[in-house]
């Protein structure tokens, strides 16, 4: 029996959804899948090298494709007889994440699940949720507002609003943001950071969403990556829902994207520890298909990236509306830059977001930094 070796991120999300389709895949081929799981931290930032030599099959950030399939850590996944697969999945993309995957010609990557900063409430304590930012900034003084702030998210959070405003990051060499569209973006940070609890800005958005779902103080989130776990029955013990983000001029535009993608290691067969890169690729379609998207993944807890699984009846009924409500908001995600030093750069301004906020930092400070950053790794 062929066995693969898998490494995904540690939440039903991420893992969960990806031992059931595994289970049915050995049932449908043959081939077993033995899945393992990373932390949340270590699926951001952890370098792929040390995980492409020892599994076949990867489940990874798209900021990290550039780099890690220029240095050759990656096996394409087109021309290998899966084009008719490719051209559906680009067919029914859900907005940019399928491209995420994509570097100098080549796909490395399936965008199996899909995300991007979104806004979360409760409906049984809120009956509609706040349109825009001057509707949330009043919520939260009546301190109803949590949001998710540790430095990846408050950077997150940081891009979010300035691409709302109209103007995404690196729109020219060495200034990574407009500066007035940087202050202006920060101003309201700052604001929305002084009338939520300054536990804050240590949280991700898992302990943004247990929160919400667990208690009745708090019933509205603006800026966290959307876990659809959190709006099906049973997961917790309220149930959230899942909407666009607060509108800057009229429209729920510039959320910073994020979700994963399934990859295949190209360092496994070159040492000649596997001899099985096609069975990986054939796992990473048939996962990424329509059909096991909307079915076996989904029912597993995991977030569909197929197009067809966002539109569908039954997911939508299961999660109140999660993925069209959500929709429009994705569909205006702003991508990363696609810089081979792109990591290096996020990992480094992250902190600094965070620390503008606590006052640690004036927002000049920070802006500078960034351009510096950007001059430096973001040629």
């Amino acid at each position: 029996m062929i066995t693969l070796r898998g490494i995904t991120w540690e939440h039903p999300r991420g893992y969960d959804c990806l031992v059931a389709a595994a289970a049915a895949y050995r049932d449908l081929t043959g081939v077993a899948v033995d899945w393992r799981f990373r932390s949340l931290q270590a699926f951001a930032d952890q370098p792929l090298t040390e995980l492409a030599a020892e599994y076949d099959l990867l489940v990874i950030d798209h900021p990290h494709i550039p780099a890690a399939a220029t240095e050759g850590l990656l096996a394409p996944l087109d021309g290998h007889g899966f084009d008719d697969q490719l051209r559906d999945l680009a067919e029914h993309r859900v907005g940019r994440s399928h491209l995420s995957y994509r570097h100098d010609d080549h796909q490395y990557g399936l965008a199996t699940d899909v995300a991007a900063q979104v806004a979360a409430y409760r409906p049984d304590l809120l009956p509609e949720p706040p349109p825009d930012w001057p509707a949330v900034l009043d919520l939260a003084r009546d301190g109803r507002v949590l949001w998710p702030a540790k430095p990846i998210d408050a950077y997150s959070s940081l891009i979010t609003v300035a691409t709302g405003l109209g103007h995404p990051p690196t729109a020219e060499p060495g200034r990574f943001l407009d500066h007035d569209a940087g202050l202006e973006a920060l101003d309201l940070l700052h604001r929305l950071a002084e009338l939520v609890p300054a536990e804050c800005l240590t949280q991700n958005p898992i302990q943004v969403a247990e929160a919400l779902a667990t208690g009745d103080r708090w019933c509205y989130a603006p800026l966290l990556f959307g876990y659809t776990n959190y709006s099906r029955a049973g997961f917790r013990t309220h149930r959230l829902r899942y909407t666009d983000i607060p509108m800057i001029n009229g429209a729920p535009a510039g959320s910073l994207l994020g979700g994963a993608g399934i990859a295949v290691s190209a360092l496994r067969q070159a040492q000649g520890t596997s001899a099985v890169i096609d069975e990986a690729r054939r796992f990473a379609f048939w996962v990424a298909s329509a059909e096991v998207q909307r079915g076996v993944y989904f029912d597993g807890g995991g977030q569909p990236g197929h197009g067809a699984a966002w539109a569908d009846d039954r997911l939508n009924a299961e999660t109140l509306d999660f993925f069209r409500g959500t929709r429009a908001t994705l569909e205006g995600a702003y991508l990363r830059p696609r810089s081979l030093g792109y990591m290096e750069f996020q990992d480094t301004a992250s902190p600094w977001v965070t620390a503008a906020l606590r006052g640690e930092l004036t927002d000049e400070e920070l802006l500078r930094r960034l351009d510096e950053a950007a001059d430096r790794w973001l040629r």
